[in-house]
């Protein structure tokens, strides 16, 4: 509100000045108010707009502008000594040469300026230290978990973009998306009142659509990592050259080790794919694969382990029924 009041305020004085300064202009007092307005709403559109700039835009603006107008402080210079250019030429041509190599030095350096990583170390903040989060590992749930036992420092990064669609998942007319992406929401608050510096990018790629890509444009604009649980994110920024930060990876980490002979209790839940198979999990959400199970679907039982196995989608343990006498 008060930033509205502000501008208001500045219009008003901006048009107040036009009337002031209309007769130095020798115009009427109408064309004067005029100007003045037009002129405050130009800014105000501009301060507007600066919103959606990062500093880092800012900045490589500013280093494509200089480099533009050196160019072209270079390129009038030969021009005038190796042509014989007519005055009228010689007078608009450093004009011509200042516009369009300043506007060329500004487009290339916002554009692709996010690439020099030289650019990343002059703007202080989050760049090359922070972690973006991703949808899944917000909806997921675990990290506010590390965070509160200390295991990450911030800051963390969470994109705009990431956001809109946790927003759109909360609103969602499924009844699970809808409580999945609630859980998100909350799950946020609680990371942002943590002792962890949490900041909003409002960088964006309109470019593109998917939000996976967007989250790998942010971080090798940044030079940061991303946190996620997603599997195929996870592959395809490893293969851009990004660092990702996998909490399923973390997680199976810190899975206490389990080896061949060793024995351990386990409550058969359901059949497994083989003939006799029995299937159980630990609390952790560790699979155990029991041979000849099947019959004590609904039991406990004692197993010997006989091979630990990590795959992609987390660990799985295979054993086999070792003391009938011990099924509770």
């Amino acid at each position: 509100m008060a930033v509205i009041v502000m501008r208001i305020l500045f219009v008003l004085i901006c048009s107040i000045l036009g009337l002031v300064l209309a007769d130095n202009f020798k115009v009427g007092p109408l064309a004067g108010v005029m100007a003045g307005v037009i002129c405050s709403i130009v800014v105000v559109l501009i301060d507007i707009s600066m919103k959606k700039i990062s500093i880092q835009d800012i900045i490589a603006g500013v280093m494509g502008l200089i480099a533009g107008w050196v160019l072209a402080a270079l390129t009038t210079y030969a021009l005038y000594n190796i042509l014989n250019l007519e005055e009228q030429v010689r007078s608009l041509l450093p004009l011509l040469l200042y516009l369009a190599l300043g506007y060329l030095g500004v487009i290339l350096m916002v554009r692709k300026g996010k690439e020099l990583s030289f650019l990343n170390k002059l703007v202080p903040g989050t760049h090359g230290t922070g972690k973006i989060l991703d949808t899944s590992v917000i909806i997921d749930g675990r990290i506010a978990d590390i965070i509160d036992a200390g295991f990450i420092e911030g800051p963390l990064i969470v994109a705009g973009f990431v956001l809109q669609e946790l927003q759109k998942v909360a609103d969602s007319a499924d009844q699970l998306k809808r409580q999945r992406g609630r859980r998100g929401l909350e799950i946020l608050s609680r990371i942002q009142s943590s002792s962890v510096a949490v900041t909003v990018s409002n960088d964006d790629f309109p470019a593109v659509k998917e939000v996976d890509e967007k989250l790998i444009r942010l971080a090798k604009a940044t030079g940061t990592k991303i946190l996620t649980n997603d599997f195929n994110l996870n592959k395809i920024a490893r293969l851009q050259d990004v660092s990702v930060l996998n909490i399923n990876d973390l997680s199976n980490a810190v899975k206490p080790v389990v080896l061949a002979g060793e024995t351990m209790s386990v409550k058969i839940i359901k059949e497994g794919k083989e003939p006799g198979q029995g299937i159980g999990y630990l609390e952790d959400g560790t699979m155990i694969v029991v041979d000849n199970g099947k019959s004590y679907i609904g039991r406990t039982i004692d197993i010997e382990v006989t091979a630990s196995l990590q795959t992609t989608a987390g660990r799985m343990i295979f054993g086999r029924f070792k003391f009938e006498k011990q099924v509770r």
